[in-house]
């Protein structure tokens, strides 16, 4: 059974450091680091198989345009126990803390193409992402983010509103469809942009590829060509007021899900739309 534990001491985060090189195989954060942002706001949970670290989320607090958030800036799962629920488990956990301590928005990060991580963000915490950060890292030379921009989504989680709370649903049967998947001749999706949006519809539906490392391993072109074409969308949407809401699977692709921010019950969403599409 995993157990779910606030961390808190030095031997803790000794431990959080050796599982974060174990699933990146970078550097790890300092203690030094990690400590202090503990002692300041900061949030850390790990999930542990006995006495065995087997995930994390590391998050410090953060602040913009008079507003404090929790930024969650990590997590990592031993690759043993990896579709197991634990991601979805470390988040709620780092949620209900961070509403014991007066927060009501978490923010964080991560490839709009990885759809694994879109779904959890998504489609079960209820997170949204307006904001898309072209090249978010630089250069990244780790095996999950080698060889492309480091392009992410950052995801603003209003962990006290109604949509949240309310785990609220959008009905997609209508959704517009901004581009097209079609496969290969290897077999291989590519994305084929509809021509002359006019971007005022509810809502719009774009594709993105199930397994998008298996795609960069098997042609890196064909990768960066999503890479492009998936970030000059998103930042059109963005910036006309859509927000990415959910991600839904279909046979031979997944897709985003976009709505009006507007439409959303997100309380004091207000106060912290629109960081920007930075570049």
């Amino acid at each position: 059974m995993i157990d779910i534990r606030e961390i808190k001491t030095i031997e803790q985060l000794e431990q959080v450091q050796q599982l974060e090189y174990n699933v990146w195989g970078m550097p790890s954060i300092p203690i030094h680091q990690t400590l202090t942002a503990v002692k300041n706001g900061g949030i850390v949970v790990g999930a542990y198989d006995g006495d065995q670290l087997v995930g994390f989320s590391y998050g410090f607090s953060g602040f913009r345009e008079g507003k404090s958030y929790l930024c969650s800036h990590m997590l990592g799962i031993d690759e043993n126990y990896r579709s197991k629920g634990i991601g979805e488990q470390l988040k709620y956990a780092q949620q209900a803390i961070a509403i014991e301590r007066g927060y009501d928005l978490m923010v964080w990060t991560f490839d709009p193409l990885e759809t694994r991580n879109g779904f959890l963000n998504l489609s079960k915490l209820n997170g949204i992402c307006n904001t898309y950060i072209e090249n978010c890292y630089g250069e990244m030379k780790d095996g999950l983010n080698k060889g492309l921009p480091s392009d992410r989504f950052e995801v603003c989680w209003y962990i006290t509103s109604d949509y949240v709370s309310k785990n609220v649903s959008i009905d997609a049967t209508d959704a517009i469809p901004v581009a097209s998947c079609v496969l290969n001749e290897q077999g291989f999706p590519c994305l084929n942009i509809t021509e002359n949006l006019k971007y005022n519809e509810d809502l719009y539906i774009m594709p993105v590829p199930k397994d998008f490392q298996a795609l960069k391993m098997q042609d890196p072109t064909l990768a960066l060509d999503w890479r492009f074409k998936t970030r000059y969308l998103l930042q059109r949407l963005f910036a006309q007021g859509y927000a990415a809401v959910q991600l839904q699977q279909q046979e031979h692709y997944n897709e985003y899900v976009l709505v009006k921010l507007e439409t959303l019950n997100l309380g004091g969403a207000k106060q912290y739309e629109n960081y920007g599409n930075y570049h």
